[in-house]
């Protein structure tokens, strides 16, 4: 399974990241692997972001930041010298047992989704 966290719907970054998943959703599914995306926003607000982006997969809606903080997402940010919380993209591939096999922090988006694919098509 491939757990996503990003930090808002309908931004740039975001919406980009998340169509990259959906353009690629077939490839993964040929692997046997599902795709969650997470963020802190409202489950309404995650409704409109799949249906106006066709998001063949699910997404979470971690308002109270319980996941976030599990996963260790949730961090401290600096935007023009103010401090403030939020999510810190990451991605994880979590196997079968449920076990994290790898971690993959501070994500840029461009070519995420196939670094990804590369990794699991070139996985022991």
């Amino acid at each position: 399974m491939i757990l996503y966290f990003y930090p808002k719907d309908n931004t740039p970054g975001c919406t980009q990241e998340s169509c990259d998943f959906k353009d690629a959703f077939e490839a993964f599914a040929n692997l046997n692997v599902h795709i969650i995306g997470v963020s802190k926003d409202s489950v309404t607000s995650h409704e409109k972001f799949a249906k106006k982006y066709d998001l063949p997969f699910a997404l979470g809606a971690d308002t109270d930041h319980n996941v976030l903080e599990a996963y260790g997402v949730w961090v401290e940010k600096k935007l023009y010298g103010r401090a403030y919380m939020g999510i810190e993209r990451a991605t994880f591939l979590i196997d079968e047992q449920g076990k994290i096999e790898k971690i993959w922090r501070r994500v840029k988006v461009k070519n995420h989704v196939t670094e990804i694919l590369d990794y699991l098509k070139n996985a022991p």
